[in-house]
């Protein structure tokens, strides 16, 4: 992987709701959506334990694609064959509801309400008491999590399916409010931005989608097509092609100000499906060269980089603070120094793992691809 060391004209911006980074997470007891924020910026506020210890494991014995979400301190996920299982903080089953349908998705909560999209093609609604709100069928499959915008002034649904269109549905009832059709499928979760929904598909083209006009703001067409989501964080945009290219968008009122490859594939035939995480100052990045490189987002300098122990895989990382979860496909969980990425804990779960690290106050979960979930914190 060649990172080019050119200046980027991105200075350090504020967080998604208009605040510091710190504002973005509470550090409480809930992880509600994929990467954590609706940026999908992969940053916690929440501070690690200095000597993580293993609290307790359950093993599921299902396979799953899924990452982990927590909902007032509960950790809920979905198997592939659509089992959603509930486990508490002492790692007790406490929720179980069968979809009995093929899930590749991680599960959105809000108000109490898991959204889940499915293989079959429909996101469903699913009240935490065990019942089912409403479905929404698209045409294709359903293999991001959803997240949740402003489409005219209503709390908008916003999910993408591979029938190559991008649904916003009324949050409460499942109304379609409105789609917009991309080139081919589309396979990452959308970041939001206030009321713009950030939209890579795999016809290469990165969509800004504006909800309160309901038209396409503006778009971008990468080197590649985009099987990952993008990342927000204030007025940057990083997004990833699957070759392993990575972008640095600047945005100003829902447009495209100007955009800067930051990273270079090593080859054409790299597979790269990771999203970047973003602390205030540096880039986060998982490679296929099995490097996580921090690189400086004023700059575009390579701070650092650290060795992974496996190959990198689905897994993005997540920044803590003043610290760095990332996890190797062959199972290997790293705790590493955000500031100059020296190994600070290690931990081999022994099974492979494509999820994302979720992460509550003093507590982070790692979900395996064999559905068993590790929790760490203090002893």
């Amino acid at each position: 992987m060649k990172i080019l060391v050119a200046t980027l004209m991105i200075g350090l911006l504020i967080g998604c709701g208009g605040g510091s980074k710190g504002d973005q997470t509470s550090g409480g007891s809930s992880w509600t959506l994929f990467r954590g924020d609706a940026g999908l910026s992969g940053y916690s506020d929440t501070r690690l334990p200095d000597k993580p210890a293993l609290l307790w494991t359950y093993k599921s014995g299902e396979r799953t694609l899924s990452s982990p979400l927590i909902y007032q301190g509960t950790a809920y996920w979905s198997d592939r064959r659509g089992r959603i299982y509930g486990i508490d903080a002492t790692g007790q089953m406490t929720f179980d509801y069968d979809f009995a349908t093929a899930v590749e998705a991680t599960p959105m909560i809000s108000d109490s309400v898991l959204y889940l999209g499915r293989i079959d093609g429909f996101i469903s609604a699913l009240s935490l008491k065990g019942d089912l709100l409403w479905s929404f069928e698209t045409m294709g499959q359903i293999s991001a999590s959803p997240n949740i915008g402003l489409y005219r002034g209503r709390d908008a649904l916003v999910v993408g399916s591979y029938d190559n269109f991008l649904y916003c549905l009324d949050k409460n009832s499942g109304e379609e409010l409105s789609r917009f059709e991309s080139g081919y499928y589309i396979n990452g979760a959308v970041a939001v931005q206030k009321n713009f929904f950030f939209s890579g598909g795999c016809d290469a083209w990165l969509r800004i989608l504006d909800g309160e006009t309901g038209r396409v703001s503006d778009s971008i067409m990468l080197d590649t097509y985009i099987p990952a989501s993008p990342a927000i964080d204030g007025n940057s945009c990083y997004i990833a092609d699957h070759s392993g290219n990575v972008y640095a968008i600047e945005l100003e009122a829902g447009k495209i100000r100007s955009s800067r490859k930051i990273v270079e594939a090593s080859s054409e035939s790299a597979s790269f499906v990771s999203v970047p995480a973003i602390s205030a100052s540096t880039l986060y990045i998982l490679s296929d060269d099995r490097y996580l490189y921090a690189v400086n987002r004023k700059t575009g300098s390579v701070s650092w980089k650290f060795l992974q122990k496996g190959i990198s895989g689905e897994s993005s990382p997540l920044v803590c603070r003043d610290k760095l979860i990332c996890c190797s496909k062959s199972g290997v969980v790293s705790i590493v120094d955000a500031r100059d990425g020296s190994l600070l804990w290690e931990f081999d779960t022994g099974e492979p793992i494509v999820a994302s690290p979720a992460v509550v106050a003093g507590r982070f979960y790692i979900l395996t691809a064999k559905g068993t979930l590790f929790c760490f914190g203090t002893s």
